[in-house]
């Protein structure tokens, strides 16, 4: 039986699994969890999650959530020696590195932000997080500096919790390309993958929400 993946196809956290997904040419079953409706905190879904968030993954009656651990566990299941995840132990250091680094800064900013718009009735983000944001994006812009891809010249799972946190990201906090432009010329080749539609349609959606909220 395939795994099944639930999530909401406009967080960059459910997307980047399924590019990870994809990329690995896995079958899995794809479950939708409208977090608008809360879904997310239906009795049923809680019970695979209590931490009611959005992707979780059955694989079988074996539940993982956070999408970073979907992503390696996934990897490691499927795609031994992957380039995504290759096994040499320093490689693998480095892409975890820059997961922690986008969970914890990029990602959990991100989140404020579209939080305190939805539900505080924000009409623009707030200069602090704001300031936040920005300082992380001058980071990365530091580490593309000799590298082709986040964590050197192979596209890895970090490349895709980046792409998809930044496509969000970049609606509330916009990214000067003047002042960053390693990121985007690393933006453009993200966007020139064959996988560049399942990001699209999330982030479409995401945009359709707040560039309404925000024009008000």
């Amino acid at each position: 039986m395939a795994p099944k993946l639930y999530g909401d196809i406009r967080s960059p956290c459910v997307r980047a699994v399924l590019l990870t997904i994809k990329a690995l040419e896995i079958e899995v079953e794809y479950v939708p969890i409208d977090v608008l409706k809360n879904e997310h905190l239906t009795p049923e879904y809680l019970k695979i999650n209590p931490r009611h968030t959005v992707p979780s993954l059955d694989d079988n009656g074996f539940i993982v959530w956070d999408s970073h651990a979907i992503m390696i566990y996934l990897a490691e299941k499927y795609g031994k020696n992957n380039s995504i995840y290759p096994d040499d132990g320093q490689k693998r250091a480095i892409i975890h590195q820059m997961l922690f680094f986008e969970t914890g800064d990029i990602f959990a900013i991100h989140r404020y932000i579209a939080y305190s718009i939805l539900h505080k009735d924000n009409k623009e983000p707030e200069k602090d997080p704001v300031e936040v944001l920005e300082k992380s994006y001058e980071n990365l812009e530091i580490f593309l500096k000799n590298s082709k891809y986040l964590t050197g010249a192979e596209l890895t799972i970090a490349d895709f919790s980046f792409w998809t946190t930044l496509s969000n990201s970049r609606v509330l906090v916009p990214i000067n390309e003047t002042k960053y432009p390693r990121i985007k010329e690393w933006l453009k080749l993200m966007d020139s993958l064959p996988y560049r539609d399942l990001n699209e349609i999330g982030r479409k959606k995401f945009v359709d929400i707040f560039s309404k909220i925000l024009k008000k």
